[in-house]
């Protein structure tokens, strides 16, 4: 029937931690925000566990475009916006719930042409929402230093100077504009694979997407714009792939849940304060037995979940928050 989760039309693409989501936010109703819109798994989760409408939200034009195909089952329950998830709280307010999935689209890893993929060739181009810097501009036109020192901040790439020099000796003689072309680079200045090591070229991918998407200012905005939009009883549900984004969200959720207080001989008491969330289960939760075995992907994937209280929001230090920062930034 229209608007069944098991329509015909609807995508086969089923989200990470999708039943531990629904039953930690339960029970869904009202008007919630898929910041993360992708492929559409989370909202239509959403609306078949109950939610009323969906304002989903990617900042790829893509992703909507791929779910015309089944979009209009659900017509009038879900509103489409094409911007980044920090500025939600411009489209929505007083909304009973907001997902968070930090993951990289599958749609986007899977095409050649979005050059996100190291095993694939492709243009160098990274861009989520295919306007601004790509990677190839970043690679042709940031300084030996510049380069190595995001290798190194968000990749956390031990090998970020040699890399950084290879690329500089390399695009002098050619520009470098493919996908292959900088993991061959990046290959050749670190020793060769063993078996069941990660592809040499994994973190130089990983910090030039950061980069070029400008991730972790982007993670602490949507939570911040969350806490905005969400009314007292509200729920935010996070899902993380990556030990630095759940370090981000942890650390935000702490101090949003901490009520000060607890000084002790070693520290002075702080004031007492009203937080602006609180969390049922402070423990972040990963996927059971069934979902690894369905979905190996799910393997790293951690998700926390908080409410809202009625306290007003609170401000965010990029450096309490262990947001990786470049000496710019």
């Amino acid at each position: 029937m229209p608007g069944s989760p098991h329509s015909h039309d609807a995508p086969a693409h089923v989200p990470v931690l999708l039943q531990p989501l629904l039953r930690a936010v339960a029970p869904v109703h009202g008007v919630w925000v898929d910041g993360t819109f992708g492929a559409g798994g989370y909202t239509r989760g959403l609306l078949a566990a109950g939610a009323g409408r969906v304002i989903a939200i990617d900042r790829d034009p893509l992703a909507f475009r791929m779910a015309e195909s089944w979009i209009g089952d659900f017509a009038g329950r879900i509103d489409c916006v094409e911007d980044v998830f920090s500025s939600l709280d411009c489209h929505a307010q007083d909304v009973d719930g907001v997902v968070l999935d930090l993951g990289v689209s599958s749609m986007q890893l899977d095409q050649a042409e979005r050059g996100f993929s190291f095993s694939r060739d492709g243009p160098l181009d990274m861009r989520m929402s295919q306007s601004g810097r790509s990677a190839a501009d970043l690679v042709a036109e940031l300084d030996e230093a510049d380069l190595a020192e995001i290798l190194y901040v968000y990749g956390e790439e031990r090998a970020s100077r040699r890399i950084a020099r290879a690329i500089v000796r390399a695009r002098a003689q050619t520009p470098i504009t493919r996908t292959r072309q900088l993991s061959e680079i990046v290959e050749s200045c670190l020793p060769r694979r063993r078996p069941g090591q990660s592809h040499p070229a994994t973190r130089s991918f990983q910090a030039l997407r950061i980069a070029v998407n400008d991730e972790y200012a982007e993670l602490v905005g949507g939570l911040e714009a969350a806490e905005r939009a969400l009314r007292p009883g509200g729920k935010l549900a996070v899902v993380t792939f990556h030990s630095v984004d759940d370090r981000i969200v942890k650390r935000f959720l702490q101090a949003r849940t901490d009520t000060g207080g607890g000084g002790s001989r070693h520290a002075p008491d702080r004031p007492q304060r009203a937080p602006q969330f609180t969390q049922a289960i402070r423990k972040a939760i990963g996927p059971d037995d069934d979902e690894l075995a369905a979905n190996p992907r799910a393997r790293s994937a951690r998700l926390r979940v908080a409410e809202r209280t009625d306290a007003p929001p609170g401000q965010s230090d990029a450096r309490s928050l262990g947001m990786p920062t470049l000496k710019g930034g």
